[in-house]
């Protein structure tokens, strides 16, 4: 083998890369072309396990730009995550003085003590509909990526 191979991504690579994540519209999600570049191990978790798997077996110096469907990226949106939660609820997880807007992402506390979060879609007298999908599931989603150096 030469030594001219460049060295590509594996499981276990340390990155120095550029990433971007856009909706299809061209609307950055996150990017960090215009700053810094970001310095992840994979399989570390700073990407989505969807994303590495994108960059899996990439070269060094790799600019290409992807295309994910909603099934390789956020999954498909999921009806049973569109759900009532009662105002005794909605109360118990906010401030007294919050004022939800449809279209607000609202924060509540998981029975299991972590945290979730849900698109206010509808306002009732007894109840709220919430959407507790991912924002961008069942969207597809551009994900473009330099490698700028594998170790």
């Amino acid at each position: 083998m030469s030594n001219l191979q460049h060295p590509v991504v594996t499981g276990t690579s340390y990155l120095t890369l550029h990433y971007r994540l856009a909706s299809m519209d061209g609307v950055d999600i996150v990017t960090t072309f215009n700053e810094n570049p970001a310095t992840l191990q994979m399989g570390g978790g700073q990407l989505a396990p969807f994303l590495e798997a994108v960059l899996l077996g990439l070269p060094e110096g790799t600019h290409q730009s992807f295309d994910l469907p909603p099934e390789a990226a956020f999954g498909p949106r999921n009806p049973d995550l569109v759900q009532m939660v009662s105002r005794a609820t909605l109360k118990e997880n906010s401030s007294l003085d919050e004022n939800y807007a449809i279209g607000d992402l609202v924060d509540f506390a998981a029975p299991s003590g972590g945290r979730f979060a849900g698109v206010l879609r509808e306002m009732h007298p007894e109840h709220a509909l919430f959407d507790f999908n991912h924002p961008l599931a069942g969207q597809t989603v551009k994900f473009e990526v330099r490698i700028i150096g594998i170790l």
